[in-house]
């Protein structure tokens, strides 16, 4: 079809590259927290510094000037607290430089937006692909004051990228903007000022093969018992040999537990990280390791028994069941969850209902589901969909990448693969050819639904539509025009044929007002009586 773009091939997403796991510290003493305290404001003070540097260096940083910061910092510290201190600072400053070429891009799409419009007249149509002028004179001038307001921001920000200027602040942009909003924020200055110190702290570790337990810095035994390696201004808080300090409280993984425990058992790397929540007023600890790179399944191999296709939505996930050949199985199902309240709240929702599709995965026997590769980062933009904030708020508040990265994370504990289709017209097609035949009165079919239908059927390689056009030779006689699907626009073309009055052989005439002479009625009894003969006038002729 004309207008359309190229639609990319589905593909099984890759497994998950790391685990992390996080439990609570519980029974520290006073001394115990304090300790705690002390090295996490020592080491985040010398992260600090060491981000100031690398800030400094832009462009022109390098393994020599990276090797220079490690040994200025192993003195106040350690050589493996150096290392796990320069390590995290690079990859701090890697993000930035990503976030700041995303901004740019954002920015170029708004001034692009706002030149196209602003070069139409006032109260032109727009179109599917391209928006149409503003509306008012009013409107009009606003943007123009808007656009060169993001071309002089876009300037700022393209000479900050060419300098290798990036804008990192430790603790968290968010944290440090609410110091100025307290009463909205329903905090006193004490405790942001908490917040604020407990999120610029610095205590964490890179495991290390072949060392005991896995980590020399931050040491965790099969039995839970959590010790860490001081630093050298600290080394007299250390009530253990050679420097270290032993936790009071042990600790206990619950989820994947028995895997920790191999890895630690077996010497191999597991890099932890220690957090105190003060709303909560409890420490944390995170363990994480990579996992081995692991052969995709084949697509063909993940869809012989059938698919289940889910639909993201703002509220609820759609599914729906497909067999092989791409029919529909049962009735949908649908899995709601809550998006508003704390991150923690949504972040618990979006594991519910993903535990919820995985269990009707496993009871239906299916091992693959079907979901959308959605990208909504240059779709929420302010002046893309201009007055339409019910929209933009919607757009922006999908989780796409969190719950994509949650779902192939627990699917690849239950054996589950997960396929990725092109997101294009999925919506707008599963309506146009699935909702309407699969509605019937006891089940309604949403819009939803039929899209959980287009992305499974896309999955399978097969086409949305319902019934495709057969070869040319199985139309009509030999070679015709007509295909099988009606057009959209014929009467009750999904239902049976109307019947046309009449008979239906061809040895009746179709015409009964000319025989209807030639017809003797029936008696009262239903007995028909002899035919009598009636001369036709035409034969009457001289």
């Amino acid at each position: 079809m004309d207008g359309l773009r190229e639609l990319a091939a589905p593909f099984v997403v890759p497994g998950p590259s790391g685990v992390a796991i996080r439990t609570w510290l519980k029974q520290l003493t006073a001394a115990d927290e304090e300790v705690l305290r002390r090295v996490g404001a020592h080491l985040g003070a010398l992260a600090s510094g060491d981000l100031k540097a690398r800030c400094h260096d832009g462009l022109e940083h390098d393994a020599k000037a990276w090797a220079a910061r490690k040994r200025e910092l192993t003195p106040l510290s350690s050589a493996r607290w150096a290392g796990a201190i320069t390590k995290a600072t690079h990859e701090q400053w890697a993000l930035a430089r990503r976030c700041a070429l995303a901004h740019i891009q954002s920015l170029q799409a708004g001034v692009r937006t706002l030149r196209h419009r602003l070069a139409l007249p006032l109260g032109a149509k727009g179109s599917k692909r391209a928006p149409g002028g503003y509306r008012s004179r009013r409107e009009w001038h606003a943007k123009a004051r808007r656009l060169q307001v993001l071309e002089d921001r876009l300037a700022r920000e393209r000479t900050a990228w060419e300098a290798g200027t990036v804008h990192v602040v430790r603790g968290g942009k968010r944290l440090a903007r609410m110091r100025h909003q307290l009463p909205a924020a329903r905090l006193t200055e004490l405790q942001w000022r908490a917040r604020w110190e407990a999120g610029r702290w610095f205590l964490r570790a890179d495991g290390e093969s072949g060392k005991r337990y896995g980590n020399e810095t931050i040491r965790i035994s099969p039995d839970g018992e959590v010790s860490l390696k001081l630093p050298v201004p600290l080394s007299v808080l250390a009530n253990a040999p050679h420097g270290r300090y032993v936790l009071t409280g042990r600790i206990r993984f619950a989820h994947r537990g028995s895997e920790w425990a191999d890895r630690v058992a077996g010497n191999r790397a597991v890099a932890y990280r220690i957090h105190h929540d003060v709303a909560r007023g409890r420490w944390y600890v995170t363990a994480s390791w990579q996992l081995p790179v692991s052969r995709t399944v084949p697509l063909a191999a993940a869809l012989g028994h059938g698919v289940i296709g889910v639909d993201m939505n703002a509220d609820h996930l759609a599914a729906w069941r497909l067999d092989v050949h791409g029919n529909p199985i049962g009735t949908p199902r649908r899995f709601c969850y809550d998006l508003t309240g704390t991150a923690d709240h949504r972040d618990a929702q979006l594991r519910h209902a993903l535990t919820r599709l995985l269990h009707w995965a496993r009871a239906c026997g299916v091992r693959a589901i079907a979901v959308e590769d959605l990208d909504f980062t240059a779709e929420k933009t302010r002046e893309k969909h201009g007055r339409r904030k019910r929209f933009r708020r919607l757009v922006s508040g999908l989780p796409t990448g969190r719950l994509r990265a949650r779902l192939v994370s627990m699917a690849g504990q239950t054996g589950i693969a997960v396929v990725a289709v092109d997101p294009a017209y999925t919506s707008k097609w599963g309506a146009q050819h699935w909702q309407k035949p699969l509605t019937g009165t006891t089940r309604k079919t949403t819009r939803h639904d039929a899209a959980s239908i287009a992305i499974g059927r896309r999955a399978q390689g097969y086409s949305i539509r319902r019934r495709t056009t057969p070869p040319r030779t199985h139309r009509s006689d030999g070679c015709g025009h007509r295909i099988v699907q009606a057009g959209g626009d014929a009467p009750g073309r999904e239902g049976p044929r109307r019947r046309l009055p009449g008979p239906r052989t061809r040895s009746v005439p179709p015409d009964a007002e000319r025989t209807r002479a030639t017809r003797t009625p029936n008696t009262v009894r239903g007995v028909r009586g002899e035919r009598e003969w009636v001369p036709d006038s035409l034969l009457l002729t001289d």
